[in-house]
């Protein structure tokens, strides 16, 4: 009689996950999805990332997303900070107009009653499709996005849809648009609102094609000299509940030539992403912005290009080699200026998908599991986070 074969730990292991799994999905029944998950493969897990929406910058994309054609994560939630005039509101702006080019619904909820309607069209977003929600409290943006969130629910589950909220900073909540200027004691009030409304919003969009995107306004830790002296409005809530956030600052101006003048035509902006749970985090990216079009995609991609050594510069011109990074074959060379970039080479289809795919290559974060590496082979910065000055 032959033996019967024991079975090995691992598939011991396996029978009582799965065991497992089933009792709590039963135990769950009445939900909509599964409960418990087993995190390689299940397309059905929340925790998979399964939708990336542009935020119109591609280096952004790469480091927010560490993956090509990557971005904001739909159904998660993300935070763009910043002192004023950073560029906050633009780039959420600018990540409402490519959901509609996606054919997703965008919502811009506005508590600071500043947008422009013009500034919208010039970066590419449809005010016709666009839905703009003016609201004051903090209580109300809330109940706004549960609504938003139970239509989604009801009427177009498959609908991509992103909202803005524009700011946190400039939220009030209700007991203190009914107290009198002079009164104290409300202060506390909008950290307790969002500390319970986040816990309860992650949750909504964590199974729907939702990205959610909070901007809200840098301030100053009061008393403290050394280490990262920033801190955000409204208490640690959206900090905490956060997969993304990011840091922007404003490096300086771009001054041009118009109607025989000189004059201030943009803004050059460094974006750190401070917390990320998609990629690794604190990396850091460059763009201009110009005010009659927005951000400058393909001036990011020359700044990446110069920073990986993809392109040679000898003053005004640089010559890139046209080549396949896979295979090693050369299909051309171009010699260009900066102003040339986008008519010489962006317009050349072929070459512009090999040129992305090595700005990826030499971009993206490979994971390698198991790699020895010593201390040697580290660079230690402790100083993770840049401070604003």
């Amino acid at each position: 009689m032959a033996k019967k074969k024991s079975k090995s730990k691992d598939e011991l292991e396996d029978v009582l996950a799965n065991t497992l799994a089933d009792s709590i999905n039963k135990q769950f029944k009445g939900q909509a999805l599964k409960t418990a998950f087993f995190l390689d493969g299940d397309d059905d897990s929340p925790s998979n990332v399964k939708e990336w929406i542009s935020s119109g910058c591609d280096s952004l994309d790469l480091a927010i997303s560490n993956r090509a054609n990557g971005g904001f994560p739909v159904g998660r939630i993300t935070e763009i900070t910043g002192l004023e005039a950073s560029g906050k509101s633009l780039l959420a702006a600018h990540t409402l107009a490519e959901t509609q080019k996606k054919g997703g619904l965008a919502v811009y909820i506005d508590t600071e009653s500043a947008t422009s309607s013009e500034f919208l069209t010039a970066i590419g977003a449809d005010l016709k499709t666009m839905l703009y929600v003016p609201l004051e409290t903090v209580e109300e943006i809330f109940e706004t996005i549960e609504t938003i969130v139970d239509g989604v629910r009801k009427s177009d589950k498959d609908r991509l849809v992103t909202i803005v909220v524009d700011s946190i900073m400039g939220a009030s909540t209700k007991i203190e648009m009914s107290a009198e200027y002079d009164k104290d004691g409300y202060a506390t009030s909008k950290s307790i609102i969002l500390s319970k409304a986040m816990r309860k919003v992650t949750n909504w969009i964590a199974r729907e094609r939702i990205c959610l995107i909070f901007t809200n306004q840098l301030r100053v830790k009061m008393g403290v000299s050394f280490g990262d002296q920033w801190t955000t409005a409204g208490g640690k809530a959206i900090p905490f509940h956060a997969s993304v956030r990011l840091r922007l600052k404003n490096t300086g101006q771009i001054k041009a030539q118009v109607n025989g003048a000189e004059q201030v035509v943009g803004s050059k902006t460094s974006v750190q992403v401070v917390k990320n749970r998609m990629g690794p985090p604190h990396r850091k990216i460059d763009y201009e912005i110009y005010y009659d079009s927005g951000i400058d995609n393909y001036g990011g991609w020359l700044l990446m290009m110069k920073k990986f050594k993809l392109v040679k510069q000898a003053g005004a011109w640089y010559t890139l080699e046209d080549v396949d990074h896979e295979t090693g074959e050369i299909f051309g060379e171009y010699k260009f200026q900066s102003k040339d970039f986008v008519d010489k080479v962006i317009s050349q289809p072929d070459t512009k998908e090999r040129l992305y795919r090595r700005i990826c290559d030499a971009y993206i974060f490979k994971y390698q599991a198991g790699v020895d590496g010593g201390i040697d082979d580290v660079v230690i910065d402790e100083e993770v986070v840049d401070e604003e000055g």
